[in-house]
């Protein structure tokens, strides 16, 4: 039965616990009054009464102030018939202890207001002149009102810790969102500058390789090596990055982030598509933060990436600039050739980048690169009629 009763929903359980304890409480007042059956005429007036003073706590919680006054009206009318007898006023104090858990604070004072008169009346009746019968029923209902006050506080401080826990896991769930939309616009940036970067050198060495073909087929033949060097290199970095977002039973081997000393690869496969690049370091070198030192590559990597699809430059011009506490990364580039082929076709014909259009996202990219790590970014057209792209960077 206990397996039962906890497998009903809680307002099921209420009612029959209160129900319970009615029916109980009903049949000890009615065995209380037996021994004095002789002495209480009628004696089933006496029995419905005191059955009154207890059967409707069934019904306590559902309505709490209807069965405090029913409760309250039989026992009044019990005293005031003047029955020899009156069984503890167990009844009438749970009743107040529910109006004082249950209701509110007119409620409650008015609760205080009926228990007063029926003490007071019930003391004037006759057979109850004895001051310690006032004193003992104010001390029943003084610890049933500390019941039901201690009760109802607890209860508001539940409810209280449970609406807190419940805006503290709201919070946490905001926070995870935003953390994941970090996270996937970190990953996304670093999946667009690796795929435009590598599949851009391809493209350009493609074009190269495909008008080189008819009449020089060792260059050709360069240009497809190339080829095959940056798409493996791509594929690895490709690799590295998944492994990040794999389970661990994946135990995929994952590569060490990027950084600046891995630039001269970059730099060399830019030279690799025939435009020429300029690389200086001004100031001494010191330590970078790895976010640090990833967003410089990147915003390396993807600015001269962005000269090699868009400007057809003649040359471009790397600088790594260390400052106390900073660095300054600057990628310039010498503008579009007025005429004639690109570098990386020497000497073919055609739509220049007619493989290489962009989806418009790599300065965008840079921007929120150099945002992340709090420094500045300044980009635009050169009095030389070339593009820069510069960013200070903390060095922490």
């Amino acid at each position: 039965m206990a397996a039962r009763l906890a497998a009903l929903p809680p307002r099921r359980q209420e009612r029959l616990q209160d129900l319970g304890l009615g029916v109980a409480l009903a049949g000890v007042n009615a065995l209380s009054l037996l021994p004095y059956q002789s002495q209480q005429h009628p004696l089933w007036l006496a029995l419905v009464l005191v059955i009154a003073q207890a059967l409707p706590l069934a019904w306590r919680r559902t309505w709490p102030i209807a069965v405090g006054l029913v409760i309250a009206a039989a026992r009044v009318a019990y005293d005031q018939i003047g029955f020899t007898f009156a069984p503890f006023p167990l009844g009438p104090a749970i009743a107040f202890y529910t109006v004082i858990d249950r209701c509110g604070r007119v409620w409650r004072w008015s609760a205080w207001v009926v228990v007063a008169a029926g003490i007071a009346i019930g003391g004037a009746a006759p057979g109850h002149s004895e001051p310690y019968e006032a004193i003992f029923q104010v001390m029943i209902f003084l610890t049933a009102w500390a019941a039901g006050t201690l009760s109802r506080t607890k209860r508001a401080n539940l409810q209280a810790a449970r609406s807190r826990a419940d805006r503290a896991e709201a919070e946490l769930d905001r926070q995870a969102a935003l953390a994941a939309g970090r996270e996937r616009a970190r990953i996304a940036r670093e999946l667009h500058d690796v795929v435009a970067h590598h599949v851009s050198l391809i493209a350009v060495q493609a074009e190269a390789a495909a008008s080189l073909l008819p009449g020089r087929p060792e260059q050709a033949r360069s240009a497809v090596d190339i080829i095959g060097d940056t798409a493996r290199q791509a594929l690895t970095e490709l690799r590295r990055l998944l492994g990040v977002l794999r389970g661990p039973a994946e135990r995929l081997e994952t590569a060490p982030a990027a950084s600046l000393g891995e630039l001269s690869e970059v730099l060399d496969q830019v030279r690799g598509t025939g435009l020429p690049v300029d690389f200086e370091v001004v100031g001494t070198p010191g330590p970078l933060s790895p976010g640090v030192d990833l967003t410089a590559y990147r915003i390396v990597q993807e600015a001269l990436t962005n000269t090699i699809r868009h400007a057809r430059a003649t040359r471009a011009a790397v600088t790594l600039r260390y400052e106390p506490g900073y660095i300054t990364v600057s990628v310039t580039d010498s503008g579009r050739r007025p005429d004639g082929p690109s570098p990386a076709h020497d000497g073919a014909t055609g739509p220049p980048g007619s493989l290489l259009t962009g989806s418009g996202l790599g300065l965008a990219g840079i921007a929120e690169r150099v945002a992340s790590c709090g420094g500045n970014l300044s980009v635009g057209p050169t009095e030389a009629d070339g593009f820069s792209v510069t960013a200070r960077l903390p060095a922490r």
